[in-house]
């Protein structure tokens, strides 16, 4: 069976299932994978503003390997080389921990519901969701619910 991995020093069980979640949503067959860092404010803010210019703390960056890929299934004979062993490398996530660890407490929930929120938010990205504009954001905010709803984060 074909799946979705994050490789991450920290993989836990609800990360694991947000991957099969967010995989079998999106119709996807071929195994895929993508990297997560945990990273400090510090370096967040070198990474957001080496790639985007912002030269400020955020709470996650994705950095997504394939083009045009939103709203399609991927397929291994479209992305060669992107191939890494039997799997899709997809792109990496980087969240910085301490940024996500005062959003859970300004909006009232635990550190580990941020965590998987921001992981779900950058694989959408990686799947070249986005929220550039307000039709996109509808898109990609509706995506976000339906899962977060599905893992039972909202409550």
């Amino acid at each position: 069976m074909a799946k979705l991995k994050i490789e991450s020093e920290n993989s836990g069980a609800k990360l694991k299932k947000l991957c099969k979640k967010v995989y079998k949503l999106l119709g996807q067959k071929e195994n895929l994978k993508a990297d997560l860092s945990f990273v400090s404010k510090e370096r967040i803010q070198r990474l957001n503003n080496e790639f985007r210019g912002k030269d400020a703390v955020t709470d996650v960056l994705s950095f997504p390997t394939l083009d045009k890929i939103k709203g399609k299934v991927i397929d291994k004979k479209d992305c060669l080389g992107e191939l890494d062993g039997k799997f899709i490398h997809i792109g990496s996530i980087a969240i910085c921990v301490d940024r996500a660890r005062e959003q859970a407490e300004e909006f009232g929930h635990s550190l580990e519901r941020e965590l998987v929120y921001l992981t779900l938010h950058s694989l959408l990205h990686l799947f070249g969701y986005d929220h550039e504009t307000d039709e996109d954001k509808l898109e990609m905010r509706a995506l976000e619910k339906t899962i977060v709803k599905e893992l039972k984060l909202d409550k």
